[in-house]
């Protein structure tokens, strides 16, 4: 089934070619359904990325494509990656965005993992 407003998959797309080992990634967790790295350009003292391994462009694709034991096993993946990165005692943001308006600026699913210091209000107040 299509997703109204999401562009066809791009193979070349950066994350594309990380599971393709075509360029270079700090891995933190890899199984069947998920690869975790650190962030090349981090915003908080941890900052890793976990993909699906599967070519999915947004949440809202992986969501109607994407099998039920994918879509457990990734989220699987996301909370063995913050245990393993010892973030549940002080507590972890997840984010993934999701089209232009968001900010998505890879076109493959992904969610960022922050953690490491008090992260802060989730969007910034309006006056």
């Amino acid at each position: 089934m299509p997703v109204s407003g999401v562009a066809p998959y791009d193979e070349g797309n950066i994350f594309a070619r990380i599971l393709r080992g075509e360029i270079p990634a700090r891995k933190v967790l890899e199984d069947d359904y998920a690869l975790a790295f650190h962030d090349i350009s981090p915003q908080a003292p941890v900052h890793v990325l976990v993909i699906p391994k599967g070519p999915y462009v947004s949440v809202a694709d992986f969501s109607v494509k994407a099998s039920a034991e994918t879509v457990a096993g990734f989220w699987r993946a996301v909370a063995a990656t913050a245990h393993k990165l010892g973030l549940e005692d002080g507590g972890f943001r997840v984010l993934t965005n999701c089209g232009h308006d968001a900010g998505q600026e890879v076109p493959h699913f992904h969610v960022h993992i922050f953690g490491g210091q008090p992260l802060g209000p989730m969007l910034a107040r309006r006056h």
